[in-house]
């Protein structure tokens, strides 16, 4: 392929960016319509394959995910035709897709695609835990055992039956070819309006201290559940955190005046005032009108660069993610200036590090000598 982005000015990337993507938004759409056809007529029999899942993975060379994504919302598709047009036109993506899928029917398809219509996937899945909320989950603290396939060999995902909401919201199972596992990542999901299941894996350590904080907190939660300790410990450490980051307190101390404008000390009382100002939220706004939606990692940035005498007062300092904190640096100094001051902050980092290690080493031989004697006063 002949690559043309590297020519284009920023603005000319911009809108080629946007065009392409909308390009391939309608081919993505043209592709679940050949699948769903595909899928329907079951071509991949006598094209040798045992399912349209292995006939996507092995002919047509998607990965696993890829090809259970496009089987998946094709198959919805074909039941809910508007489902083209909404990926066409870019009002939802194959992800959101598969997340509503189970819950569509003739009744709910038209107003639950049309609620989810330009939403990201959290905000989807919120949307269905909302409307069709599940069950907590069991708490529960176990050794991970060797892992095993999601489901036996020689099935497949097939469309999920028409029933209630506990029904739709399982997969059905038939023989044909394997599901690919799910990912074992850390995840943050909502079941039902205001409850969420979470998910990650804990060292030794972590456990430990879990069962510790677990006994401590005997007489306070006497069933030791894993949410009310969770939670008590998200109490304990917000105030530590909050602290640190912005200097929040409940008795703020009277600042000099004359630190406000020393280079690059940020006073408590600043840092306080700034980040309730700017709602703990990046400041970058686009040419366009988009505010920057992060909220880490957060840095206290200076309105005026302090090398152009900026100051450390509420109206001179800013919330910028790392990102946009180092754009507008490139922007102000250029790009080689800041890649080389990276590079002297880097090799200063790691100099000051030897140097710590060093001087632990050295404490730690000084300790192992044995004392000298006392010199004895002379008589």
């Amino acid at each position: 392929m002949k690559r043309s982005a590297p020519y284009l000015s920023d603005q000319a990337l911009d809108r080629e960016l946007t065009a392409v993507v909308a390009k391939e938004d309608t081919a993505t759409a043209a592709v679940l319509d050949h699948i769903a056809e595909f899928d329907a007529r079951k071509l991949y029999l006598p094209a040798g394959y045992p399912s349209m899942f292995a006939y996507c993975v092995d002919r047509l060379r998607r990965s696993d995910e890829a090809a259970y994504k496009r089987i998946r919302a094709a198959r919805a598709a074909r039941r809910f035709p508007v489902i083209f047009d909404a990926i066409a036109e870019g009002r939802l993506h194959l992800t959101g897709v598969v997340l509503l899928a189970p819950y569509l029917t003739e009744n709910t398809a038209t107003e639950l695609l049309a609620a989810a219509s330009h939403k990201t996937t959290k905000q989807i899945e919120q949307l269905v835990a909302e409307r069709f909320p599940r069950p907590d989950l069991a708490a529960l603290v176990q050794a991970i055992r060797p892992s095993a396939p999601a489901v036996s060999p020689g099935t497949e995902l097939a469309p999920s039956p028409q029933g209630d909401a506990s029904q739709r919201g399982q997969l059905a199972l038939r023989p044909v070819e394997a599901r690919p596992q799910a990912s074992d990542r850390p995840s943050l999901k909502p079941l039902a309006p205001q409850r969420f299941a979470v998910q990650f894996t804990m060292g030794q350590a972590a456990h430990d201290k879990l069962r510790h904080v677990q006994e401590l907190l005997g007489h306070q939660v006497p069933s030791g559940d894993l949410a009310q300790v969770f939670e008590l410990a998200l109490d304990a450490l917000i105030p530590e955190l909050e602290r640190r980051k912005f200097a929040a307190t409940a008795k703020p101390r009277l600042s000099h005046r004359r630190s406000e404008t020393n280079g690059r000390h940020i006073p408590a009382r600043v840092r306080r005032t700034v980040w309730v100002r700017d709602q703990g939220q990046c400041t970058f706004v686009s040419e366009s009108g988009h505010r920057c939606e992060a909220r880490k990692p957060l840095e206290f940035d200076h309105v005026q660069e302090v090398a152009r005498g900026g100051e450390a007062t509420v109206a001179g300092i800013r919330l910028r993610c790392r990102a946009h904190n180092q754009y507008q640096a490139e922007c102000t100094f250029g790009a080689e200036f800041m890649g080389h001051k990276r590079i002297a902050a880097a090799e200063t980092r790691a100099v000051a590090k030897e140097c710590a290690v060093a001087g632990v080493r050295t404490s730690a031989a000084a300790a192992e000598r044995p004392s000298a004697e006392p010199a004895s006063s002379g008589g």
